[in-house]
């Protein structure tokens, strides 16, 4: 089995964010990517932060763009997003209703071998995210039994060392490292945000954060780092399954570079049978 994360698109309705960065040509370079990769992913998540400032408009591009896919694929909120608009704009996906329309977005999927469990880490009006008492509540039983799951929501539940992303705590998250550690049938937790690709260990679990894919967060690990993006490639994460090895189970991630917007690199070559030109 073989998940695929994409986070931070950033989609605008002109094609740029910030002035600089191509995010909505970026977007469709890592739907192109997806759609030809070998083996294909079995399904795709969004992790946040879809549309730039949560316009409709982005939305109904970001939806045009991600329609493409030829994988199914699940969203997720980020702080960025508007909840409503985000659901009108992919009535198609019905894991995504709730009787009031700005309700938290959060479901439990199990039509795979993994149980695809989405949580909504938004706090409508912060930058910062968390969880409230009804996700936690929901989220335990959503893990009672044992069958294996992989976690995903926008916001990372800790600080990773760039001080204007870690300004602002996440919520309840020594409650919600509790119920991963009472989990161990969790097999990933995958967040973005971030606008990196950053791994820590989390409540007992591996916790990856996917890059994003139009514009990477400045590698700066003071606590006073400013605010800033580099034109980076844009990249995703992999989440990778053996379904024939269940004994013990575990899941594999990898993280890869998008081609486009500028962004070229030469390849695949063979490392064998090839005569060297020295």
């Amino acid at each position: 089995m073989l998940i695929a994360q994409i986070s931070d698109c950033h989609v605008t309705a002109s094609g740029t964010a910030y002035a600089q960065a191509l995010t909505t040509e970026a977007l469709e370079n890592a739907v192109r990517h997806l759609n030809l990769m070998a083996p294909e992913p079995d399904i795709v998540l969004v992790t946040g932060d879809i549309a730039d400032a949560g316009r409709k408009e982005e939305y109904e591009k970001a939806a045009s763009i991600l329609n493409r896919l030829k994988a199914p694929y699940l969203l997720t909120p980020g702080n960025h997003d508007h909840r409503a608009r985000l659901r009108a704009a992919f009535p198609d996906h019905g894991y995504l209703y709730a009787e009031h329309q700005n309700a938290p977005i959060r479901y439990s999927i199990d039509a795979m071998p993994v149980r695809l469990v989405g949580l909504d880490s938004t706090r409508p009006g912060e930058h910062g995210g968390g969880l409230d008492r009804d996700d936690l509540h929901w989220l335990e039983n959503s893990l009672q039994d044992d069958r294996p799951a992989l976690v995903f929501m926008h916001h990372p539940p800790f600080g990773v060392g760039i001080g204007n992303m870690d300004a602002e705590p996440f919520a309840n998250a020594h409650e919600f490292e509790t119920i991963l550690n009472g989990a161990p049938h969790v097999l990933r937790l995958c967040c973005g945000h971030m606008h990196r690709a950053v791994q820590r260990g989390f409540g007992g679990r591996n916790a990856c954060i996917a890059p994003s894919t139009g514009l990477q967060l400045e590698l700066n690990l003071t606590s006073g780092a400013p605010s800033r993006f580099m034109l980076e490639p844009g990249g995703l994460a992999l989440h990778y399954l053996d379904e024939r090895n269940w004994e013990p189970l575990e899941m594999v991630t990898h993280f890869g570079l998008i081609p486009g917007c500028g962004h070229s690199f030469a390849g695949p070559y063979p490392f064998f049978d090839v005569v060297s030109p020295v």
